[in-house]
């Protein structure tokens, strides 16, 4: 099998030159990991549009949950709008009804909107909240999607192997399925044999140092525990999944 590609999802411009010094395949740019990430910034959108790495934009209006109203939608056109000012590869897009299920009507416009700008679209991980997985797969497939991200309904991908590997033969090649959360270097190889993944999408983060000083973490400006991505990690990642090509 060839090597499955490697996309490192991120939310900082250090983590950005970092990614692409490691040999990312693709960036999923975010703001905000630590809330599961929101849509990222223009300067930083423009940073990754500059850095010669495919770049998707995470759109996102707010944390919580995937079901948008009218202001979000109006919102997250206008964040379609500024990936592709900023001369990115495309978008990631999720919506939800409120009993899970993915919304077809508000994922049409949002797609049909990125599309006629001439950007590439993948479904992220509202797809796991939906209760129906390979009910919300052909939807995805219907709507359009390239991709979809997913930890097989579970916290990690890893517990959601089963699920994942059968929705990777129920795509063929109609749609790539691509696995998330909590890959790292050492279980990647593994996994990518159980499941047949194509893609694959990891954070490769690790800590920051402490902050110097110490005012700015006892106002509350510096959070504990901060990490970032880590291009020796990405470095890792992308060795572990060459020795599978």
């Amino acid at each position: 099998m060839s090597r499955p590609r490697l996309e490192i999802c991120l939310d900082t411009p250090a983590g950005l030159a970092a990614a692409v010094a490691g040999g990312a395949d693709r960036i999923e740019l975010c703001a905000a990991l630590d809330s599961e990430g929101l849509t990222p910034a223009p300067g930083l959108m423009a940073q990754a549009g500059a850095s010669g790495c495919e770049t998707f934009a995470l759109i996102r209006s707010r944390a919580g949950d995937f079901v948008f109203d009218a202001r979000d939608l109006d919102a997250m056109r206008r964040d379609v709008d500024a990936a592709r000012a900023a001369g990115l590869a495309g978008v990631v897009l999720g919506a939800s009804r409120p009993d899970g299920r993915l919304d077809e009507r508000t994922l049409g416009d949002l797609i049909a909107h990125a599309k006629g700008l001439g950007l590439g679209v993948s479904l992220h991980r509202a797809f796991d909240v939906t209760p129906d997985k390979a009910e919300a797969l052909e939807t995805a497939i219907g709507l359009g999607f390239q991709r979809v991200l997913t930890s097989g309904g579970r916290p990690g991908a890893p517990e959601g192997a089963e699920l994942i590997a059968e929705l990777i033969q129920r795509a063929g090649e109609r749609i790539v399925v691509m696995p998330g959360a909590g890959l790292e270097p050492g279980n990647i190889a593994d996994f990518v044999r159980r499941t047949g993944a194509k893609e694959v999408h990891a954070a490769c983060r690790a800590p920051l140092p402490a902050p110097r000083g110490g005012l700015d973490a006892e106002l509350g400006f510096v959070t504990p525990g901060l990490q970032d991505t880590s291009q020796a990690v990405v470095e890792a990642m992308r060795q572990a999944l060459e020795g599978l090509g």
